[in-house]
Order: C-alpha cells, then structure tokens, then sequence
C-alpha cells in the first residue's frame, strides 16, 4: 500500500523537479569531464545515491553518519579545491560564457560529436626542428577536456596546425613564445596561456619550469604535454603527470597517435 500510495502522490512537478536536476547534472558533468574534479562529482554522487537508499529503508543511525559526511565533505572540497572553484565562478560570470556556442556546447550530447584527427606529423616535424635549434617549447593537446580556464589565461588565435606556425609562435623573438600553446580539434586555440606548476616534493631538479608545467597541468586535466627543453633540446611527452622523455621522432609519434586514438575507441 506505501509503493501504490508513493505512485499515486507522483505528479507533474515531481517529473518536472527530475528533469531540472538531470539537467544540471548533465551541465556540470560537461564542465568538469576531462579533469580530477569528475572523480568527486561520480563519488559524490554514488554516495547521495547510497545515503538516499538507507533513508528510504530509516536506517537512521547509518543515515545520519553518511549525511554528517555528506556536509564535511562538501566543505572539504570548497578548501582543497578553492582555485578550480573560483576559476569556475569568473568563467560563469563572463561574457564569453553567456555566448549562445556555450550554451549549444554545454547542452550537446557527446555522442553527437565528432572526433577530429590530429595532424601528428606537423607538431613532431616542429619539435625536431625546434630541437635543432634548442628552442624552448610547451606544447599543450586537449583531449576530453577543452581547457578554457587556460586558455582565457593567454591570448586566442585559432590558427590553423602547422610546423611553420608553432616554429614561429616559439620563435625567441615572438612575443607569444613565453608560455603555452593549446591546441584543440587540431587548431591552435591559443598561446601564451598560464599553466599550473606540480606541486610534489620530489619532482627531480633537472627539469626546468616547462616541464613543472607540463606535468602539473596534467595531474589536473586530461591533456597531453610536449615540452622542448631550451637547454638541451630533448623532447617529452607528458601524460598523466608523467614524463616520457629522450624521445625520437618515431616515438614521439607513435605515442601522440596511441593517446589521442583512445579518444576514438
């Protein structure tokens, strides 16, 4: 009789309440996949999940235990990830976010779109060139993540993928050398762009602040990062916080494809 009553009592504002709580679901999943942030989000959501379950069956000494944890751990995330946060509260307040492409890229289903191949050969023919030479370069591939918080962090161009135009954006001379580049969808989206350095303790000393960045931007995100080092002019790959260096132009690609046909699978 409690299960017929509970259906009877479901009406048009419960299914209208389900749809606006669904759909904000959707919207902050799209804003944080790609990243560590999508980790919480899932664990936190499979624990309200729980809790919701041991309320329904008044387990009321186990269901007050995971709500005082619910609480703490809200709190808990706001302090260990203030800067992500704050980083995602300037974004919603900007006129870029308000554009209706964001809206039409928020709300798109992932299914829907469509993987664009990127152009290896030119970014390892750049790198090698740039090797030659010892020029510094920090080269940063999106993957599921779009990195717009780092890529407002620099200066937009949208150009398209080539070998001369990354040896020229890196060029000492240039005034967008200083910092990263993003590429996305196998254009460049943008340089100059702020990356976070890695925090651990026993990051070895021989790595310059490039390869810092390379690797703290992919403890966050889901992106790959190219780095040149000015001083010796090795090349690495970093993925996942970890460095693959001393890389040959085969290697190189042959990783850069490896990573980026998971995306396709």
């Amino acid at each position: 009789m409690l299960g017929l009553a509970l259906f009877l009592s479901f009406g048009l504002v419960d299914v209208i309440d389900i749809l606006l709580v669904a759909v904000i679901l959707y919207l902050i999943y799209n804003l944080v996949k790609g990243t560590t942030a999508i980790n919480i989000f899932i664990g936190l959501g499979l624990i309200y999940l729980v809790w919701m379950v041991i309320k329904a069956f008044e387990l009321k000494l186990l269901s007050s235990i995971l709500g005082k944890f619910i609480n703490v751990g809200v709190i808990a995330i706001m302090v260990v990830f203030q800067q992500e946060i704050r980083k995602f509260l300037l974004y919603i307040g900007s006129k870029e976010f308000l554009k209706n492409k964001n809206w039409k890229a928020l709300l798109r289903f992932s299914s829907g779109s469509e993987t664009v191949l990127l152009d290896v050969a030119q970014i390892v023919e750049a790198c090698f060139a740039m090797s030659q030479t010892q020029t510094g370069a920090l080269i940063i591939v999106a993957r599921k993540s779009d990195l717009k918080f780092y890529v407002n962090s620099g200066e937009a161009i949208d150009a398209a993928l080539t070998a001369r135009m990354l040896e020229n954006i890196f060029y000492k001379n240039s005034p967008l050398h200083d910092g990263a580049i993003i590429i996305k969808d196998n254009r460049i989206i943008a340089a100059r762009c702020v990356l976070p350095v890695t925090e651990r303790e026993n990051f070895p000393t021989h790595y310059g602040m490039r390869h810092r960045a390379a690797v703290g931007l992919t403890e966050l995100v889901d992106a790959l990062a190219i780095t040149v080092s000015e001083q010796t002019g090795r090349i690495s790959l970093t993925q996942g916080g970890e460095i693959v260096t001393d890389l040959t132009p085969e290697k190189l690609s042959t990783l850069l494809e490896k990573y980026m046909n998971d995306l396709v699978d």
